[in-house]
Order: structure tokens, then sequence, then C-alpha cells
């Protein structure tokens, strides 16, 4: 008996290794209730999946290949480089302080442009562009975190200028894809009871029915294929991206670009994308635009085939036949660690080396396009890398 009593001394653990094993089985514990009340309260956000005659649809794009929706060009992603990039961001990646944005007011818009062309950037991807007697507001994204979960995510450096009920009449809300600052659930919702259209990528729709959007107002798109919008069409162009809400629905709904063709003006949508052939293409089809609105931000060496970055920018817009160009993608939330000034810095730098006509409005200040813009450098100076320091090269794009 007293050798058994002495055996199990022995194998008892050290009290240290008792609390350590304690410690870590309570943090396990706490961080499942964390990831569960995470899903939970997201779980409407994430959206849904399409089914029925949507996928059948789906099924039948081009584009369609093993399952999913693929890129003519492959997206390349440097895992290890995106890990290291995330830990060692500018310190400058978002303002030092909130950005003061003007309120707009509900009358801002009431007379039309003069010349038939006028677009209002508020951040990001979002913009109202008034084009020849009709308005087209894309990708809206008025929440406070492009995310599903209203206390996890980057936040939002300005306030919306105006609330999307105080907006004028919108004819087509056009969406490029389903990644959380581009598709933000919170706007949709608030625009449930609208009467306006909302033009997207294949596939997309699933979601919006999901929150309650009637199916009569979705108007899904596979690249090329186009719908009238008053006297205006809107064409889904390609883009070279990605989609998905979730780690189990990559890329099950397409992505794409646009373009608003009107009876005199044509503006250029780019969403999100990299550099890739077939922008040639949509410029000799669709072109000359007289406004390209491009993604010059949240880029990184470890992912140039997902976002162009400055340089490439300028490139897109020549290759799609662009007048003017309005760079945006940038000016809202911190989505990659360089500098919040550095897009606008680099591409503001190609556009006079390459002498392209190029637009910086302030944030939420209307502009018409007609040939004599006149706007100046409103942002803070600050240190950047070059486009020769930090080239962004997408590949398999010539």
């Amino acid at each position: 008996m007293a050798k058994s009593k002495e055996a199990e001394e022995k194998t008892k653990k050290p009290r240290w290794r008792r609390i350590v094993g304690l410690v870590a089985r309570t943090s396990a514990a706490l961080l499942g209730a964390l990831v569960f009340v995470a899903v939970l309260s997201g779980w409407t956000g994430f959206g849904h999946r399409a089914t029925g005659e949507r996928l059948a649809r789906m099924e039948r794009s081009p584009a369609w290949k093993n399952g999913h929706f693929e890129n003519p060009e492959p997206l390349v992603n440097d895992f290890s480089l995106s890990m290291s990039a995330m830990f060692h961001p500018s310190p400058d990646s978002s303002p030092q302080q909130r950005l003061e944005v003007p309120k707009l007011s509900p009358h801002t818009w009431d007379e039309p442009p003069k010349a038939g062309l006028r677009v209002t950037w508020f951040g990001h991807a979002s913009t109202l562009v008034e084009i020849d007697g009709i308005r087209v507001l894309t990708d809206p994204m008025w929440s406070h975190r492009p995310s599903p979960i209203s206390w996890v995510g980057p936040e939002r450096w300005f306030d919306p200028p105006i609330a999307l009920a105080d907006l004028p009449p919108i004819d087509a809300v056009v969406i490029s894809h389903d990644h959380y600052d581009h598709l933000d659930y919170g706007s949709i919702v608030a625009m449930r009871d609208w009467k306006t259209p909302f033009i997207v990528p294949l596939g997309v729709g699933a979601h919006l029915a999901y929150w309650g959007i009637p199916e009569e107002r979705i108007i899904e798109l596979d690249w090329w294929e186009r719908t009238r919008i008053g006297n205006a069409e809107i064409v889904c162009t390609p883009s070279r991206h990605a989609s998905g809400r979730t780690l189990l629905d990559r890329d099950s709904k397409l992505w794409g670009s646009y373009a608003i063709v009107g009876p005199t003006h044509r503006v250029f949508f780019s969403g999100d994308t990299g550099l890739h052939r077939a922008m040639r293409d949509i410029g000799e089809r669709l072109g000359p635009f007289d406004l390209t609105m491009l993604e010059v931000g949240q880029y990184h060496q470890a992912w140039p085939d997902w976002h162009m970055g400055p340089e490439q920018a300028v490139e897109a817009h020549r290759r799609v036949r662009g007048k003017t160009l309005l760079p945006i993608h940038w000016g809202l939330v911190s989505l990659a660690p360089h500098s919040w000034t550095e897009p606008i810095e680099r591409v503001t730098a190609e556009a006079a080396r390459t002498e392209t006509r190029i637009v910086t409005p302030k944030l939420a200040e209307p502009l018409e396009i007609g040939g004599n813009e006149k706007t100046s450098q409103w942002w803070p100076k600050l240190d950047v890398h070059t486009g020769k320091e930090d080239p962004i090269v997408s590949r398999h794009a010539d």
C-alpha cells in the first residue's frame, strides 16, 4: 500500500503544470465561445449560397469551371509575405486623426450637372455617378466597418457625410463583387424598401434575396452582358479578382467591373481588379470613356494579381481608353499595410509622368467632368514608398 501511494505521488503533475493546463483549457473554451458568438452575430451578414435556376445559370457561364468561377489569368497570393505585411504596417496606414468630411445636404444634387456628367466620391469604391440623366450608386459602404460583425474589423475614418435615405432618387445600384468592403450588408438592408434595381454579377443576387431584396429588383449579369437603365446601358465587364464571404464559399459568386454607356457620356468602374488582358477588349468594345474610376489602393507585393496598385491603374486607364481618371479604393478604411496617402501620391506622380489627366476631388465633393476640372491636393504630406521602391506588377497581364 505504501509503495502504491509513493508511485501515485510521483505520477502527479507539478502544481504549475496543472495551473497551465487549466489556463489553456479555459482560454480555449473562451476562444471557442467568442468564435461562436461572432459567427452567430454575423450569420445573416455572411449571405447565402446560390441554388436552383440561379445556380444553373451560373454553371452555364464560360467563367464557371470546376465548380467555381475562375479568372482567365491565375491569381497568386504569397501567404508568408502576406502574414509579414500584416504584422509590419506603416505607422500611417490610418490617419492619426479622424478625417473631417463636411455633411452633405439632401439638396446637393438638385441641379443636374451642366455638362451631363458628375461624380461624387464617398471614399473607397462608393460613388454617385450622374450621367446623361440617370444616377448610379456604386458599391455603397455606409457601415462603420466592412465586416459582417459590427464589433470586428477595420473602422472607417469618418462618418458617412449623408444618410442613404437622404440621397436623391437612385436609378441603379451597382455591386462589383461580394467582399465586405463592396457588398455591405448594413447598406443593402437600409435600401431594402427602395424601388431601385440592383445590378450584380452572377450569383450575388442570392445574398440580396436572402437579405430581403425582391427578386424583381435584382439584375444578375455575366461578363459582357448588359441591361438598360433609362436611356443608358450598364455592361458587366471582366475583372481579375475573387469572391467569398466565408471560408467555405471562395469564388462561388462572380466578380466584375462595369461600363455605364449613356447616349453622350461613358464611365468605367473597375471594382476590385488586378491588371488583366481583357481591359484592352473593354476599351475597344465600349470605350473611349469620359471617366474611369479605378482602384489604386489596398495593394501589396504579396497579392499583385488581386489589386493593381497606383502605377498599373494608370496603365489600365490607357488600356480601356479613358480620358479622365478618378482614383478610388482608398480614403476610407485600412485594408493593406501601406500609408493611407501612398496610393494617391503614387498615382498622381505616375499620371504626371505619363501626362494622364487625373482628378482628385475632396471626399464627398461633387465634381463635374468636362475636361476643365480643377482639383488640388487635400491630403497631408507623409512619408510613402514610391513605385520604384515598391513596384506592384500583376503577372500574366501583358
